[in-house]
C-alpha cells in the first residue's frame, strides 16, 4: 500500500500566518485603535497558526488537485473589513448596507448568466443552492420525479430525499455528459417535474449540453435546472475567442428555470459563498413568512423574505461586490483569471497525450484535466495511479484521484472501477507550470 506523508505548508509560509496572527489582532475593532493584544490572544492565534500549518500549500501553483485556492485579495479585504459590523443579510434591520451590496452583486452574475429577469440570492453554498432549487422544483411539480446524470453531482439525490421527492438517475455518455437519448426515453414515460443538468461536472469537469436538454425539456414539459456551481462562470470565455468553450450550452442558460453557482470557486471568493438563481421572480411567493421580530425597517422586501437560510453573513456579499467591481465580469477582467485556467488545461492536455506510458481520460471541456498510467487492466491501472500519486507528493506536486468506471476507460475489467489521477487548473500561476509538471510526470517510475 503507498504512503502519502501527513500535509505540511512551506517553514516560510508557517512563518507569515504566525506574523499575520499578530498583525491582525490590532485591526479587529472598529470602535478604536491601537490596543495591546493580551498575552493569551497572542498564544491562541500562534497556536492556531500551528494547527493551520498541517495543511497542503492551496495557495502555490504546485497545488493542482482539489477545488482549492486563495480568495482574491480584495474579497479578502473586503471581507475583513465587512466582519468589523458583522452584519447579518436576514433583514434590512441586520444589514442595512450588505444587502444591497448583495442585490447589486448578484444581478451582475445572474446577468452574466443570460438571466436579465430574475430572483436571485447569496447562499452558503452550492449544496444550499441547488437545496433551494429543488425545494421550488418539489413546490411547482408536487409528486413529479426529478432526475438528474450519473456524472452529476451527488448532491442532488441526497437533496431529493431531504425535500421529499423521488430521485431518479439517467445514465451517462462515455464522454462524461447526460445521455440526451436515455433521456428523452425517461422522458417519454412521464412523471418527470425537473431534469438537472450539469455545467461542469466536479469529477470530470464536463460540460452537458445545456441547449439539447432545454429543447427536450421543452417538448415534454419539464423543468430544467442547471448546477453550474464549478463552470458557470466560464460563460465569460463562451464568446467565440480564444481561449473558449463551447458556446452552445452556455448560451442556452437564458432558457433554463433556475441556476446554482458558486462564486467561491471561480469567483474569486472565500468559502461560503453561494448563488441562486431563478428566471421567474414570482416563484418568490414559496418563499413568503412572517417573523414577529423583524423586517419593520423598511418596506422593501428583506432578503430572508425571500430565502430559506435566515442568518446569513453580509460579509459575504461586501467581499462579492468589492471583488466584481475590482475585476469586472468581462473576458478582459474575471474572465482572465478563467482564460488562464483554460490554456493551463489545454496545454497539459496535449503535453500528456504526447507523453510515453500516459493516457488522456478526455479532452477537457473546461480546466479539469483526467489522465492516467497507460495499461490494460483495471487493477493494473489504479495501481500504477497509486504509486504516481504518491510520487508527485514527493516531489511537492499535489493532485487528486478521481474513481471511474473501467469500462469506459475500455480496459479489461477486472474490478468494477478504476483510480485516475485529476487535476483542477483553477488558479492563474498553472498556465506557466505546465511544462515543468508534464517534465516531472515524464519522469516517473509509476511501474506499469
Amino acid at each position: 500500500m503507498t504512503v502519502v506523508s501527513e500535509p505540511q505548508l512551506p517553514p516560510d509560509q508557517i512563518a507569515r500566518l504566525h506574523r499575520r496572527g499578530g498583525e491582525l489582532l490590532p485591526l479587529a475593532s472598529l470602535t478604536h485603535d491601537g490596543d495591546e493584544p493580551p498575552a493569551e490572544w497572542l498564544e491562541a492565534l500562534a497556536a492556531l497558526a500551528d494547527r493551520l500549518g498541517q495543511s497542503y500549500p492551496f495557495a502555490d501553483a504546485q497545488y493542482l488537485g482539489q477545488m482549492l485556492k486563495p480568495p482574491h485579495p480584495v474579497a479578502w479585504a473586503g471581507y475583513a473589513m465587512a466582519m468589523l459590523l458583522n452584519s447579518n443579510n436576514h433583514a434590512l434591520d441586520g444589514g442595512p448596507a450588505t444587502a444591497y451590496l448583495e442585490q447589486e452583486a448578484v444581478d451582475q452574475i445572474a446577468r452574466m448568466l443570460h438571466q436579465e429577469i430574475h430572483l436571485s440570492h447569496l447562499t452558503a453554498s452550492g449544496t444550499i443552492a441547488n437545496l433551494e432549487a429543488l425545494w421550488v422544483a418539489r413546490s411547482l411539480h408536487p409528486g413529479k420525479v426529478i432526475v438528474s446524470g450519473a456524472h452529476a453531482h451527488y448532491t442532488h439525490a441526497r437533496i431529493s430525499e431531504v425535500v421529499g421527492v423521488r430521485h431518479e438517475t439517467v445514465p451517462s455518455t462515455d464522454h462524461g455528459t447526460l445521455d440526451l437519448s436515455a433521456l428523452e426515453e425517461r422522458l417519454q414515460r412521464g412523471g418527470v417535474g425537473t431534469v438537472v443538468a450539469t455545467l461542469g461536472s466536479t469529477g470530470l469537469g464536463m460540460v452537458d449540453r445545456i441547449d439539447r436538454i432545454a429543447d427536450l425539456c421543452d417538448e415534454y414539459d419539464a423543468r430544467i435546472h442547471v448546477d453550474a456551481a464549478y463552470g458557470g462562470f466560464f460563460t465569460l470565455l463562451a464568446d467565440g475567442g480564444t481561449p473558449g468553450v463551447a458556446r452552445e450550452p452556455f448560451d442556452a442558460l437564458a432558457r433554463v428555470d433556475s441556476i446554482a453557482i458558486d462564486p467561491h470557486k471561480h469567483g474569486l471568493q472565500p468559502y461560503g459563498c453561494g448563488c441562486i438563481i431563478f428566471r421567474d421572480p414570482t416563484v418568490g411567493h414559496l418563499y413568503r413568512h412572517d417573523s414577529p421580530y423583524t423586517y419593520f425597517t423598511s418596506d422593501d422586501l428583506h432578503p430572508g423574505e425571500l430565502s430559506l437560510e435566515c442568518s446569513r453573513s453580509g460579509a459575504t456579499a461586501a467581499a462579492l461586490w468589492a471583488t466584481l467591481r475590482a475585476v469586472p465580469l468581462t473576458r478582459d477582467g474575471l474572465g482572465s483569471h478563467l482564460a488562464s485556467a483554460r490554456t493551463a488545461a489545454l496545454a497539459l492536455a496535449e503535453r500528456i497525450r504526447l507523453l510515453d506510458d500516459w493516457m488522456l481520460v478526455l479532452e477537457p471541456d473546461l480546466d479539469i484535466v483526467c489522465w492516467h498510467p497507460s495499461g490494460t487492466t483495471a487493477s493494473g491501472v489504479s495501481a500504477a495511479t497509486e504509486v504516481a500519486f504518491a510520487q508527485l507528493a514527493e516531489r511537492g506536486w499535489h493532485v487528486a484521484k478521481l474513481v471511474v468506471n473501467a469500462t469506459d476507460l475500455g480496459l479489461e475489467a477486472d474490478q468494477p472501477a478504476v483510480t485516475v489521477l485529476r487535476s483542477t487548473l483553477m488558479k492563474r500561476e498553472h498556465a506557466d507550470i505546465v511544462d515543468e509538471f508534464a517534465d516531472v510526470l515524464a519522469s516517473l517510475n509509476h511501474g506499469v
